[in-house]
């Protein structure tokens, strides 16, 4: 019987990888807040899903391409401008309304009882508030 020298050269080599070889515990720690991991990785994983994400809403990407104009922009601080006139002319007494694309403002005070009423000009419908105990400075 002879041996082969291939196996009597391969057997130390097999005995000292299999002493070397030990095992450890696998330990699964999550990583998604939602499923107990640490909260801060929860920014990095919406950046990253953020990021992914090709998947768009069309009307969104119409809506803020389009903005809003300078026009827009100064149409609307000078009905605040004015409606804000308006109130102020109300603590003074007297009454007014404002009238823009969108609504129709009235404000009437009644001694003491200030009635703003709002008219949305595309619908038609009219919103009214009333306050009571309102004393106007003369």
């Amino acid at each position: 019987m002879k041996r082969s020298p291939t196996l009597l050269g391969t057997a130390p080599l097999l005995l000292a990888l299999a002493a070397g070889a030990h095992a450890t515990e696998l330990v699964y720690t999550p990583v998604n807040p939602s499923f107990g991991g640490s909260p801060l990785n929860g920014a990095w994983l919406l950046g990253n899903a953020q990021s992914q994400d090709d998947h768009k809403d069309p009307d969104a990407r119409a809506s803020a391409s389009l903005g809003t104009s300078s026009l827009d922009r100064f149409t609307s601080q000078l009905e605040s401008r004015l409606l804000s006139q308006l109130l102020t002319d109300i603590g003074n007494g007297n009454t007014g309304s404002l009238q823009t694309d969108d609504f129709i403002v009235n404000i009437l005070d009644n001694d003491g009882a200030l009635t703003v009423q709002i008219t949305d000009r595309l619908t038609g419908e009219v919103s009214e508030i009333l306050i009571n105990g309102l004393n106007p400075s003369n």
